[in-house]
């Protein structure tokens, strides 16, 4: 690789017992180009985006400087040191490339992703959707980086966004960004910060389980599967549901307002919107078949395998805000559950995003401040994977900018482009965070597909732009 500048410091710097500065002296120093600092990039955060965004930019011969609070500060949700902390599960959902989120997922390899490298090699048993072991997978991601000679670490909490500096500096703090940078950011920007909340599910020890009514199966498919399944016939969906609704609940704080992500709904927010629309979503039983009884219970709630060793499982489509008590008194009521032991209850925490349609460039840079790039879930994003996306895109665009290209848009065609461009042309007073899905794609023109073969199609067109776009 070319040589892009003089050698760099050691790979991790921690400062044991110091204060949070508002932007640390070092990094004032190299934002505002001080002599003998070379340029490069600058990421704020070390989430899944902020990763991937070191990841690009390194692979590319170009020097990052990556800022993680941890293990001094914390956010509500995080607990371990690493790097690439998963805080709600352990899915990154659908495999197959003919659907939109497997499509993304193949793009992203296709870009040499950190992240789907790391999954790869911590990855277990899901079906057919792709899950990891969560500490071995940011355990891998934070050797990988650490071990990266053009990337240096630096464990402090940076409370102000910096002063522009000789290189881009991309912000990747995470939905729990700190009190500090948010507000920084947003009088930036000048525009308010959007919130939402985004609640954890519960996981439970394995040999907690009844294996006497559980039973493995994943939906459509013969024989044993990959989930375990609790069955609930309709007076015990019911008995449950009425304990759910009537069970005290974590108050918001008198500032937070309650607006939740509708494709991450707290189980108990949507019990309360029907006692059967838990039936309909989380809880439906189609395609799953009691090998004991030959019939599809009245309910099902799946268990999906949270590490590799199969000691603890996750309880899919549980998120929930309740208090720690009743989550153990009303989920044990569910058949299979009753003596249920839990690794992890269940939480809620406040998320942030910008406005991305007011404030995002189609390359993720600031409109107002061209060196600043925003990743992750707070560029209005949803999900693991989106996440991790337009961390890359984010590290491709830096690049692009320190070696006098213009950065380009992925083709709207891909899932990249697709997720830009929900980003940047939602009508902003109707914006909300989305996960990947076709529904974000242009529409297709041409001969009709048939529905069944439309997602192989898409991935067809999107694959052939993205080489276009990017060649290998």
């Amino acid at each position: 690789m070319e040589d892009k500048g003089p050698a760099r410091p050691p790979n991790s710097v921690s400062r044991p017992g110091e204060q949070p500065n508002p932007v640390a002296p070092e990094l004032t120093a190299a934002r505002a180009g001080a002599a003998g600092t070379a340029a490069g990039i600058t990421i704020i955060g070390g989430g899944l985006a902020g990763v991937e965004a070191a990841w690009q930019a390194a692979r590319r011969g170009w020097a990052v400087t990556l800022y993680e609070m941890k293990p001094f500060s914390f956010s509500p949700a995080h607990e371990s040191p690493d790097l690439a902390e998963l805080v709600c599960s352990n899915s990154l959902r659908a495999e197959d490339p003919h659907n939109a989120v497997g499509l993304l997922k193949e793009e992203m390899r296709r870009l040499d992703s950190l992240i789907m490298a790391a999954a790869a090699a911590t990855r277990v048993p899901a079906g057919r959707a792709l899950a990891v072991d969560r500490h071995l997978f940011s355990r891998w991601i934070t050797a990988k980086i650490e071990q990266e000679p053009l990337i240096t670490v630096i464990r402090r909490e940076i409370t102000a966004v910096p002063p522009p500096g000789p290189g881009p500096l991309i912000i990747a703090a995470g939905p729990l960004a700190g009190a500090s940078l948010s507000a920084s950011l947003a009088e930036l920007i000048g525009h308010r910060h959007l919130a939402f909340y985004d609640a954890i599910a519960p996981i439970v020890y394995a040999d907690s389980l009844d294996m006497g009514i559980v039973f493995p199966a994943s939906r459509y498919e013969a024989g044993p599967g990959d989930y375990l399944n609790c069955p609930l016939n309709r007076e015990q969906y019911h008995h449950f549901i009425q304990a759910l609704k009537s069970a005290p609940q974590v108050p918001l704080h008198d500032f937070e307002e309650p607006k939740y992500f509708e494709g991450c709904l707290p189980i108990e927010i949507m019990a309360a919107r029907g006692d059967d629309t838990p039936r309909f979503g989380p809880l439906k039983p189609v395609g799953l078949t009691d090998p004991r009884t030959g019939r599809e219970a009245y309910a099902v709630v799946q268990l999906r395998k949270e590490n590799r060793e199969g000691r603890l499982y996750n309880m899919v489509g549980f998120q929930t805000k309740l208090t720690h008590p009743a989550q153990k008194e009303v989920f044990r009521l569910i058949p299979g559950l009753a003596q249920a032991r839990f690794a992890r209850l269940g939480s809620i925490h406040r998320n942030t995003f910008v406005c991305a349609p007011r404030v995002l460039e189609a390359t993720l840079q600031l409109k107002a401040r061209p060196d600043i790039l925003l990743a992750g879930q707070l560029s209005g994003v949803e999900g693991y994977v989106e996440s991790s996306a337009m961390g890359l895109l984010a590290g491709l665009n830096a690049v692009d900018l320190l070696e006098g290209r213009a950065p380009a848009a992925p083709p709207p065609e891909t899932a990249l482009g697709a997720l830009v461009k929900h980003l940047t042309e939602t009508a902003a007073d109707v914006f909300q965070p989305s996960n990947i899905n076709f529904g974000l794609f242009p529409a297709l023109t041409g001969k009709k597909i048939p529905k069944r073969l439309r997602g192989e199609h898409r991935a067809q067109i999107a694959l052939e732009a993205l080489a276009n776009w990017r060649p290998r």
